[in-house]
Protein backbone atom coordinates (compact mmCIF):
# COMPACT_ATOMS: atom_id res chain seq x y z
CA UNK A 1 0.00 0.00 0.00
CA UNK A 2 3.01 2.26 0.11
CA UNK A 3 2.80 5.15 -2.35
CA UNK A 4 5.43 7.54 -3.57
CA UNK A 5 5.32 11.33 -3.56
CA UNK A 6 4.99 11.30 -7.35
CA UNK A 7 1.88 9.14 -7.11
CA UNK A 8 0.45 11.50 -4.50
CA UNK A 9 0.63 14.30 -7.04
CA UNK A 10 -1.75 12.40 -9.35
CA UNK A 11 -4.69 12.79 -6.96
CA UNK A 12 -4.73 9.08 -6.05
CA UNK A 13 -4.00 9.44 -2.33
CA UNK A 14 -7.63 9.34 -1.15
CA UNK A 15 -8.05 5.94 -2.77
CA UNK A 16 -5.79 4.68 0.01
CA UNK A 17 -8.27 5.65 2.70
CA UNK A 18 -11.99 4.90 2.50
CA UNK A 19 -12.43 6.66 5.85
CA UNK A 20 -10.94 9.95 4.63
CA UNK A 21 -13.11 12.91 5.58
CA UNK A 22 -14.53 11.15 8.64
CA UNK A 23 -11.46 9.80 10.44
CA UNK A 24 -9.50 12.32 12.49
CA UNK A 25 -6.11 10.91 11.55
CA UNK A 26 -5.27 13.24 8.66
CA UNK A 27 -6.93 16.15 6.93
CA UNK A 28 -4.84 16.83 3.79
CA UNK A 29 -4.66 13.43 2.17
CA UNK A 30 -6.54 14.73 -0.88
CA UNK A 31 -3.94 17.46 -1.53
CA UNK A 32 -0.84 16.67 -3.68
CA UNK A 33 2.17 16.46 -1.38
CA UNK A 34 4.14 19.23 -3.10
CA UNK A 35 1.15 21.53 -2.56
CA UNK A 36 1.00 20.57 1.10
CA UNK A 37 4.66 21.52 1.50
CA UNK A 38 4.18 24.84 -0.26
CA UNK A 39 1.19 25.70 1.93
CA UNK A 40 3.10 24.89 5.11
CA UNK A 41 6.08 26.91 3.95
CA UNK A 42 3.85 29.90 3.26
CA UNK A 43 2.19 29.48 6.65
CA UNK A 44 5.56 29.75 8.40
CA UNK A 45 6.61 32.68 6.20
CA UNK A 46 3.45 34.60 7.10
CA UNK A 47 4.01 34.06 10.83
CA UNK A 48 7.53 35.50 10.71
CA UNK A 49 6.80 38.43 8.43
CA UNK A 50 8.13 41.55 10.12
CA UNK A 51 10.14 39.51 12.61
CA UNK A 52 12.80 38.03 10.34
CA UNK A 53 14.42 39.13 7.07
CA UNK A 54 12.83 37.53 4.00
CA UNK A 55 16.05 35.71 3.05
CA UNK A 56 16.14 33.91 6.42
CA UNK A 57 13.43 31.49 5.29
CA UNK A 58 14.88 28.23 3.95
CA UNK A 59 12.93 25.64 1.89
CA UNK A 60 10.79 23.21 3.85
CA UNK A 61 12.18 19.72 4.42
CA UNK A 62 9.63 17.09 3.41
CA UNK A 63 9.65 13.31 3.03
CA UNK A 64 10.59 11.13 0.08
CA UNK A 65 7.71 8.79 0.90
CA UNK A 66 5.17 10.58 3.10
CA UNK A 67 3.16 7.47 3.94
CA UNK A 68 3.16 4.96 6.82
CA UNK A 69 5.47 7.19 8.84
CA UNK A 70 3.79 6.90 12.24
CA UNK A 71 5.96 4.47 14.21
CA UNK A 72 3.62 4.70 17.20
CA UNK A 73 0.03 3.60 16.70
CA UNK A 74 -2.73 3.81 19.32
CA UNK A 75 -5.86 1.80 18.55
CA UNK A 76 -8.93 1.74 20.79
CA UNK A 77 -11.27 -1.25 20.87
CA UNK A 78 -15.01 -0.87 21.27
CA UNK A 79 -18.16 -2.95 20.78
CA UNK A 80 -19.84 -2.48 17.42
CA UNK A 81 -23.15 -0.69 17.48
CA UNK A 82 -25.96 -3.19 17.95
CA UNK A 83 -23.60 -6.02 18.90
CA UNK A 84 -25.38 -8.05 21.56
CA UNK A 85 -24.23 -11.26 23.19
CA UNK A 86 -26.91 -13.89 23.55
CA UNK A 87 -26.03 -15.59 26.79
CA UNK A 88 -22.80 -15.72 28.77
CA UNK A 89 -21.23 -18.37 26.57
CA UNK A 90 -22.15 -16.78 23.24
CA UNK A 91 -19.22 -16.28 20.92
CA UNK A 92 -17.95 -12.91 19.76
CA UNK A 93 -17.68 -12.34 16.04
CA UNK A 94 -14.96 -10.20 14.50
CA UNK A 95 -17.69 -7.79 13.34
CA UNK A 96 -18.66 -7.26 17.00
CA UNK A 97 -15.33 -5.51 17.70
CA UNK A 98 -14.36 -2.14 16.28
CA UNK A 99 -10.82 -0.79 16.10
CA UNK A 100 -9.51 2.19 14.17
CA UNK A 101 -9.65 5.96 14.63
CA UNK A 102 -12.18 8.29 16.16
CA UNK A 103 -14.32 10.38 13.86
CA UNK A 104 -13.27 14.03 13.92
CA UNK A 105 -14.63 15.83 16.97
CA UNK A 106 -16.45 12.76 18.33
CA UNK A 107 -15.95 9.55 20.27
CA UNK A 108 -17.46 7.57 17.43
CA UNK A 109 -15.01 4.89 16.34
CA UNK A 110 -14.41 4.54 12.59
CA UNK A 111 -13.22 0.99 11.87
CA UNK A 112 -10.23 0.92 9.52
CA UNK A 113 -8.33 -2.07 8.17
CA UNK A 114 -5.77 0.11 6.40
CA UNK A 115 -4.23 3.51 7.09
CA UNK A 116 -2.12 5.72 4.83
CA UNK A 117 0.01 7.17 7.63
CA UNK A 118 0.32 4.39 10.23
CA UNK A 119 3.20 1.93 10.18
CA UNK A 120 1.98 -1.16 8.35
CA UNK A 121 3.41 -3.65 10.85
CA UNK A 122 1.76 -1.74 13.72
CA UNK A 123 -1.56 -1.82 11.87
CA UNK A 124 -1.16 -5.54 11.34
CA UNK A 125 -0.71 -5.95 15.12
CA UNK A 126 -3.86 -4.02 16.02
CA UNK A 127 -5.95 -6.09 13.59
CA UNK A 128 -4.43 -9.35 14.84
CA UNK A 129 -5.40 -8.40 18.40
CA UNK A 130 -8.97 -7.76 17.24
CA UNK A 131 -9.11 -11.21 15.63
CA UNK A 132 -7.66 -12.92 18.71
CA UNK A 133 -10.18 -11.09 20.89
CA UNK A 134 -13.04 -12.44 18.79
CA UNK A 135 -11.63 -15.95 18.75
CA UNK A 136 -11.09 -16.04 22.53
CA UNK A 137 -14.12 -14.04 23.62
CA UNK A 138 -12.14 -11.10 24.97
CA UNK A 139 -14.69 -8.32 25.35
CA UNK A 140 -13.80 -4.84 24.04
CA UNK A 141 -14.16 -1.99 26.52
CA UNK A 142 -17.44 -0.07 26.53
CA UNK A 143 -16.72 3.48 27.66
CA UNK A 144 -20.41 4.14 28.38
CA UNK A 145 -20.91 1.22 30.77
CA UNK A 146 -17.32 0.66 31.95
CA UNK A 147 -17.62 -3.05 31.06
CA UNK A 148 -15.29 -5.06 28.85
CA UNK A 149 -11.64 -6.04 29.09
CA UNK A 150 -9.44 -4.72 26.23
CA UNK A 151 -9.33 -0.93 25.99
CA UNK A 152 -6.41 -0.07 23.70
CA UNK A 153 -3.34 -1.41 21.96
CA UNK A 154 -0.33 0.90 21.80
CA UNK A 155 2.21 -0.34 19.26
CA UNK A 156 5.72 1.06 18.82
CA UNK A 157 7.95 -0.01 15.96
CA UNK A 158 11.69 0.64 15.97
CA UNK A 159 12.61 2.94 13.08
CA UNK A 160 15.94 1.23 12.42
CA UNK A 161 15.77 -1.91 14.58
CA UNK A 162 12.33 -3.07 13.43
CA UNK A 163 11.64 -4.31 16.98
CA UNK A 164 7.98 -4.10 18.02
CA UNK A 165 6.61 -3.27 21.47
CA UNK A 166 2.92 -3.99 22.06
CA UNK A 167 1.18 -2.55 25.10
CA UNK A 168 -2.27 -4.04 25.72
CA UNK A 169 -4.32 -1.74 27.94
CA UNK A 170 -6.85 -3.73 29.97
CA UNK A 171 -9.77 -2.89 32.23
CA UNK A 172 -8.54 -5.16 35.02
CA UNK A 173 -5.40 -6.89 36.29
CA UNK A 174 -6.38 -10.50 35.68
CA UNK A 175 -5.43 -11.52 32.14
CA UNK A 176 -6.69 -15.07 31.53
CA UNK A 177 -4.47 -17.16 29.26
CA UNK A 178 -2.03 -14.29 28.81
CA UNK A 179 0.80 -16.62 27.78
CA UNK A 180 -1.34 -18.19 25.10
CA UNK A 181 -2.40 -14.71 23.93
CA UNK A 182 1.25 -13.69 23.56
CA UNK A 183 2.16 -16.87 21.70
CA UNK A 184 -0.73 -16.36 19.28
CA UNK A 185 0.05 -12.69 18.66
CA UNK A 186 3.75 -13.44 18.07
CA UNK A 187 2.75 -16.26 15.71
CA UNK A 188 0.51 -13.96 13.69
CA UNK A 189 2.97 -11.06 13.69
CA UNK A 190 6.50 -12.49 14.09
CA UNK A 191 8.01 -8.97 14.23
CA UNK A 192 6.61 -8.57 17.78
CA UNK A 193 9.51 -8.74 20.25
CA UNK A 194 7.83 -7.77 23.53
CA UNK A 195 4.31 -7.46 25.00
CA UNK A 196 3.33 -5.47 28.09
CA UNK A 197 0.01 -5.36 29.93
CA UNK A 198 -1.02 -1.92 31.20
CA UNK A 199 -3.93 -1.78 33.64
CA UNK A 200 -6.34 1.14 33.49
CA UNK A 201 -9.60 0.67 35.41
CA UNK A 202 -10.54 4.35 35.53
CA UNK A 203 -13.41 5.73 33.47
CA UNK A 204 -11.28 8.30 31.72
CA UNK A 205 -9.99 9.32 28.31
CA UNK A 206 -6.40 8.88 29.54
CA UNK A 207 -5.05 5.86 27.71
CA UNK A 208 -2.44 4.39 30.06
CA UNK A 209 -2.81 3.47 33.71
CA UNK A 210 -0.13 3.29 36.38
CA UNK A 211 0.23 -0.49 36.76
CA UNK A 212 2.14 -2.61 34.27
CA UNK A 213 3.60 -6.07 33.91
CA UNK A 214 5.70 -7.63 31.18
CA UNK A 215 3.97 -10.58 29.53
CA UNK A 216 6.52 -11.43 26.85
CA UNK A 217 10.07 -10.38 26.01
CA UNK A 218 12.17 -7.75 27.82
CA UNK A 219 9.45 -5.09 28.18
CA UNK A 220 11.20 -2.56 25.96
CA UNK A 221 12.68 -2.17 22.50
CA UNK A 222 15.91 -0.55 21.32
CA UNK A 223 16.11 1.82 18.38
CA UNK A 224 18.75 3.97 16.71
CA UNK A 225 18.27 7.68 16.09
CA UNK A 226 21.01 9.91 14.65
CA UNK A 227 23.58 7.21 15.35
CA UNK A 228 22.62 6.82 19.03
CA UNK A 229 20.70 3.97 20.64
CA UNK A 230 17.62 4.60 22.76
CA UNK A 231 15.66 2.27 25.02
CA UNK A 232 11.90 2.69 24.50
CA UNK A 233 9.34 1.44 27.00
CA UNK A 234 5.56 1.81 27.03
CA UNK A 235 5.77 5.10 28.96
CA UNK A 236 8.79 6.58 27.15
CA UNK A 237 8.51 9.69 25.03
CA UNK A 238 9.81 8.98 21.54
CA UNK A 239 9.12 10.86 18.35
CA UNK A 240 6.26 9.45 16.25
CA UNK A 241 8.01 10.05 12.92
CA UNK A 242 11.58 8.93 13.48
CA UNK A 243 12.57 9.43 9.83
CA UNK A 244 11.80 13.15 10.00
CA UNK A 245 13.12 13.44 13.54
CA UNK A 246 16.56 12.63 12.15
CA UNK A 247 16.06 15.32 9.49
CA UNK A 248 14.92 17.79 12.17
CA UNK A 249 17.82 17.08 14.54
CA UNK A 250 20.44 17.03 11.77
CA UNK A 251 19.29 20.46 10.63
CA UNK A 252 19.13 21.86 14.18
CA UNK A 253 22.70 20.71 14.88
CA UNK A 254 23.88 22.12 11.55
CA UNK A 255 22.35 25.52 12.38
CA UNK A 256 23.93 25.40 15.85
CA UNK A 257 27.31 25.44 14.06
CA UNK A 258 29.16 23.58 16.82
CA UNK A 259 32.94 23.67 16.53
CA UNK A 260 34.07 21.60 19.52
CA UNK A 261 34.38 24.41 22.07
CA UNK A 262 30.77 25.37 22.82
CA UNK A 263 28.72 24.54 25.90
CA UNK A 264 25.16 23.70 24.85
CA UNK A 265 22.16 24.15 27.13
CA UNK A 266 19.36 21.82 26.05
CA UNK A 267 16.27 23.42 27.59
CA UNK A 268 13.04 21.37 27.85
CA UNK A 269 15.32 18.41 27.10
CA UNK A 270 12.88 15.57 27.83
CA UNK A 271 14.76 12.27 27.51
CA UNK A 272 17.79 14.10 26.13
CA UNK A 273 17.67 13.00 22.50
CA UNK A 274 18.80 16.18 20.75
CA UNK A 275 21.20 17.09 23.57
CA UNK A 276 22.93 13.74 23.21
CA UNK A 277 23.13 14.23 19.45
CA UNK A 278 24.77 17.63 20.09
CA UNK A 279 27.16 16.04 22.59
CA UNK A 280 28.28 13.53 19.96
CA UNK A 281 28.49 16.10 17.14
CA UNK A 282 30.69 18.94 18.23
CA UNK A 283 29.58 20.26 21.63
CA UNK A 284 32.28 20.42 24.27
CA UNK A 285 29.67 20.05 26.98
CA UNK A 286 25.88 19.66 27.13
CA UNK A 287 23.64 20.57 30.05
CA UNK A 288 20.08 19.29 29.68
CA UNK A 289 17.33 20.66 31.90
CA UNK A 290 13.72 19.57 32.30
CA UNK A 291 11.19 19.70 35.12
CA UNK A 292 10.07 16.06 34.68
CA UNK A 293 12.29 13.90 36.89
CA UNK A 294 11.41 10.64 35.10
CA UNK A 295 12.51 12.18 31.78
CA UNK A 296 15.80 13.31 33.33
CA UNK A 297 16.43 9.79 34.63
CA UNK A 298 15.81 8.43 31.13
CA UNK A 299 18.15 11.07 29.66
CA UNK A 300 20.94 10.11 32.08
CA UNK A 301 20.41 6.42 31.29
CA UNK A 302 20.50 7.15 27.55
CA UNK A 303 23.80 9.00 28.00
CA UNK A 304 25.32 6.08 29.92
CA UNK A 305 24.01 3.54 27.43
CA UNK A 306 25.64 5.44 24.56
CA UNK A 307 28.89 6.16 26.40
CA UNK A 308 28.32 9.92 26.17
CA UNK A 309 30.43 11.48 28.92
CA UNK A 310 30.16 15.18 28.03
CA UNK A 311 26.45 15.51 28.84
CA UNK A 312 24.74 16.08 32.18
CA UNK A 313 21.06 16.43 33.00
CA UNK A 314 19.34 18.53 35.63
CA UNK A 315 15.80 18.07 37.00
CA UNK A 316 14.70 21.69 37.39
CA UNK A 317 12.24 24.16 35.93
CA UNK A 318 13.92 25.50 32.78
CA UNK A 319 13.00 29.12 33.56
CA UNK A 320 14.44 28.94 37.08
CA UNK A 321 17.59 27.28 35.74
CA UNK A 322 18.16 30.01 33.15
CA UNK A 323 17.60 32.82 35.64
CA UNK A 324 19.96 31.25 38.18
CA UNK A 325 22.68 30.69 35.61
CA UNK A 326 22.32 34.23 34.27
CA UNK A 327 22.65 35.65 37.79
CA UNK A 328 25.73 33.58 38.60
CA UNK A 329 29.31 34.21 37.56
CA UNK A 330 29.55 30.78 35.94
CA UNK A 331 28.30 31.60 32.46
CA UNK A 332 30.04 29.17 30.08
CA UNK A 333 31.65 30.66 26.99
CA UNK A 334 31.00 30.24 24.13
CA UNK A 335 27.40 29.24 24.77
CA UNK A 336 24.64 27.86 22.52
CA UNK A 337 21.02 27.43 23.64
CA UNK A 338 18.89 24.64 22.19
CA UNK A 339 15.23 24.92 23.15
CA UNK A 340 12.28 22.71 22.24
CA UNK A 341 9.33 23.78 24.41
CA UNK A 342 5.81 22.30 24.35
CA UNK A 343 3.10 23.54 21.96
CA UNK A 344 2.24 26.45 24.26
CA UNK A 345 5.74 27.79 23.69
CA UNK A 346 8.15 29.25 26.20
CA UNK A 347 7.45 31.88 28.87
CA UNK A 348 8.41 35.56 28.99
CA UNK A 349 10.45 34.79 32.11
CA UNK A 350 12.45 32.05 30.35
CA UNK A 351 13.09 34.25 27.34
CA UNK A 352 14.21 37.13 29.57
CA UNK A 353 16.56 34.73 31.35
CA UNK A 354 17.90 33.51 28.01
CA UNK A 355 18.53 37.08 26.87
CA UNK A 356 20.29 37.87 30.15
CA UNK A 357 22.46 34.79 29.77
CA UNK A 358 23.24 36.01 26.23
CA UNK A 359 24.21 32.82 24.38
CA UNK A 360 26.00 33.42 21.10
CA UNK A 361 23.35 31.42 19.26
CA UNK A 362 19.84 30.19 20.01
CA UNK A 363 18.33 27.28 18.08
CA UNK A 364 14.59 27.16 18.76
CA UNK A 365 12.68 24.04 17.67
CA UNK A 366 8.90 24.18 17.78
CA UNK A 367 5.88 22.04 16.93
CA UNK A 368 3.78 25.23 16.94
CA UNK A 369 5.26 27.99 14.76
CA UNK A 370 2.60 30.46 15.97
CA UNK A 371 3.85 30.43 19.57
CA UNK A 372 7.42 30.19 18.28
CA UNK A 373 6.97 33.43 16.30
CA UNK A 374 5.58 35.12 19.41
CA UNK A 375 8.62 34.05 21.45
CA UNK A 376 11.11 34.93 18.70
CA UNK A 377 9.66 38.44 18.56
CA UNK A 378 10.60 38.87 22.24
CA UNK A 379 14.12 37.57 21.59
CA UNK A 380 14.51 39.99 18.67
CA UNK A 381 13.49 42.85 20.95
CA UNK A 382 16.15 41.62 23.40
CA UNK A 383 18.98 42.04 20.91
CA UNK A 384 18.88 38.90 18.73
CA UNK A 385 18.50 38.63 14.98
CA UNK A 386 16.92 35.76 13.08
CA UNK A 387 19.48 34.19 10.75
CA UNK A 388 17.56 31.15 9.52
CA UNK A 389 14.06 29.67 9.62
CA UNK A 390 13.65 26.09 8.50
CA UNK A 391 10.18 24.47 8.31
CA UNK A 392 10.15 20.68 8.64
CA UNK A 393 7.19 18.49 7.69
CA UNK A 394 6.97 16.01 10.55
CA UNK A 395 3.37 14.97 9.88
CA UNK A 396 2.52 14.74 6.17
CA UNK A 397 -1.18 14.91 5.23
CA UNK A 398 -2.01 16.93 8.34
CA UNK A 399 -2.07 20.67 9.03
CA UNK A 400 0.89 20.43 11.44
CA UNK A 401 4.35 21.76 10.66
CA UNK A 402 7.49 22.08 12.79
CA UNK A 403 9.97 24.89 12.52
CA UNK A 404 13.58 25.57 13.51
CA UNK A 405 14.70 29.15 14.04
CA UNK A 406 18.35 30.08 14.53
CA UNK A 407 19.09 33.46 16.14
CA UNK A 408 22.39 35.19 16.88
CA UNK A 409 23.22 38.20 18.99
CA UNK A 410 23.26 41.40 16.99
CA UNK A 411 26.64 42.35 18.47
CA UNK A 412 28.10 39.34 16.61
CA UNK A 413 26.84 40.63 13.24
CA UNK A 414 30.28 40.83 11.58
CA UNK A 415 31.43 37.24 12.10
CA UNK A 416 27.96 35.78 12.29
CA UNK A 417 26.80 37.04 8.93
CA UNK A 418 29.32 34.87 7.12
CA UNK A 419 28.26 31.83 9.14
CA UNK A 420 24.62 32.58 8.41
CA UNK A 421 25.30 32.84 4.68
CA UNK A 422 27.24 29.57 4.82
CA UNK A 423 24.24 27.91 6.48
CA UNK A 424 21.87 29.34 3.85
CA UNK A 425 24.15 28.26 1.02
CA UNK A 426 24.48 24.69 2.30
CA UNK A 427 20.77 24.52 2.97
CA UNK A 428 19.84 25.61 -0.53
CA UNK A 429 21.87 22.80 -2.07
CA UNK A 430 18.87 20.56 -2.47
CA UNK A 431 19.06 17.43 -0.34
CA UNK A 432 17.10 14.40 -1.46
CA UNK A 433 14.32 15.18 1.01
CA UNK A 434 14.21 18.93 0.45
CA UNK A 435 12.02 21.02 -1.80
CA UNK A 436 14.09 22.28 -4.71
CA UNK A 437 13.99 26.00 -5.56
CA UNK A 438 11.72 25.27 -8.52
CA UNK A 439 9.24 23.57 -6.21
CA UNK A 440 9.32 26.40 -3.71
CA UNK A 441 6.05 28.28 -4.29
CA UNK A 442 6.71 30.87 -1.57
CA UNK A 443 6.77 34.42 -2.95
CA UNK A 444 9.12 36.72 -1.05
Amino acid sequence: MSQTTDDAGKGLSCALCPAFGRCGGCSRLDVPYEDQLSAKEQQVAALFEGIAPADALLPILGMNDPFHYRNKVISPYAPAKGAKRKGKDAKLARADILTGMYETGTHRLIPTDTCAIENETAKKVTLAIRDIMARWNMEPYNEDTGAGFVRHAVVRVGHKSGEVLVTVVTNGEEFPASKAFCRELARRVPEVTTIVQNVNTRQTNVILGDKERVLFGPGFILDTLCGLTFRISSQSFYQVNATQTEVLYDEAIRLANLTGVETVIDAYCGTGTIGLVAASRGAARVIGVDSVEAAIRDAANNARHNGVENAEFVAQDATAFMKELAASEERPQPLVLLMDPPRAGSTPEFLAGAAALAPERIVYISCNPATQARDVRQLVKSGYEVRAIRPVDMFPHTDHVESIVMLEREDRRGGARGGAHQASSAANETAQWAVSPSEDCLSD
